[in-house]
């Protein structure tokens, strides 16, 4: 029975190498609390961008492009050792590791962003990268879409474990082929919150016979760094919750087991039967024995998607 770590805390924002550091140390922590899968927020490398939320588009225009320039400079690049770190913590800790962070494209222009969630094994291999299929109204602005390519479920010591980020979590479809995987561990990085994401997470559970878990963003003024371009403005409350998180753990029959921990930044715990997921599905499996492949078909095109193809 795996022990499962959710980390609801704020990362160092715009700052790429600390905030991987300070992964590794939250890593090392819940490892010494037994954990074997330990799971990370939405773009917690370097920070979800939460500030498009209120920038105005034509009006802030020269704020967007100074933070955006920032941002760039801090994500990831998964062709380069920037990750190496986590890597070896996991290996060294024997954990499995989901996390979120902007992705920086380092194969055609090297300057498009994805939010993307790597999902790292115990031996420290990167088992799969999955970019968000469609980011959310102003996300548009940040990040690209991404493709099929790791809209897939791997095996791990903690079971059959695959994410998807946010509001993908929304697309039936995209829910439906993490399904027909055998997916045990759902996991959802997340900056949503509050009760309508709290009662899709339970859907979501009883609909895939699935533990599902949502790490989500707990963010504060005070974590917004102080040279950040019109911090004050943006964020004038220094008490401020700017996002609660609300992270949560939820068993396959649609009981919450863990949190949901709002407004608080910690860690969240839960022990996870996987036998429960069998148990689950006897009366219902969407993607077994309650489908109709007679009437419906779902067709995933999983090839990478590229503007431009060299012979």
């Amino acid at each position: 029975m795996p022990k499962v770590a959710v980390i609801q805390i704020a990362p160092v924002i715009l700052d790429r190498d600390k905030t991987v550091e300070l992964a590794v140390e939250e890593v090392e922590k819940a490892s010494a609390a037994g954990a074997e899968l330990v799971i990370f927020p939405e773009a917690f490398i370097p920070g979800y961008p939460a500030w498009i939320w209120r920038l105005r588009p034509g009006t802030d225009w020269n704020t967007n492009e100074e933070i955006h320039a920032r941002l760039l400079n801090n994500s990831v690049d998964l062709s380069s050792r920037q990750l190496q770190p986590l890597y070896d913590a996991a290996r060294e800790h024997n954990v499995t590791i989901v996390c979120g962070m902007h992705e920086r494209d380092s194969s055609l222009t090297r300057t498009t962003l994805y939010n993307t969630t790597v999902t790292i094994s115990h031996e420290g291999q990167r088992l799969n990268q999955h970019r968000k299929l469609m980011p959310t109204n102003p996300e548009r602005m940040v990040w690209g879409f991404g493709d099929a390519t790791g809209l897939k479920v791997v095996d791990t010591p903690c079971g059959r474990i695959g994410s998807l980020i946010c509001w993908e979590n929304f697309m039936p479809l995209a829910r439906f082929a993490m399904y027909s995987q055998g997916i045990d561990i759902y996991i959802a990085p997340t900056y949503d919150s509050g009760e309508g994401w709290l009662g899709t997470m339970q859907h979501i559970a009883r609909e895939g016979g699935c533990w599902v878990i949502s790490a989500g963003v707990a963010l504060k003024s005070l974590d917004i760094p102080k040279d950040f371009p019109q911090r004050d403005t943006l964020y004038p409350n220094s008490e401020e919750w700017i996002n609660p998180g609300d992270s949560i753990i939820i068993a396959p029959d649609g009981e919450i087991v863990a949190g949901p921990l709002n407004k608080k930044q910690e860690t969240l715990f839960a022990d996870v039967d996987l036998s429960r997921v069998e148990g689950s599905r006897r009366t219902f499996d969407v993607a077994g024995h309650y489908s109709r492949p007679d009437i419906f078909t779902l067709h995933v095109n999983a090839q990478p998607q590229s503007p431009v193809q060299f012979d």
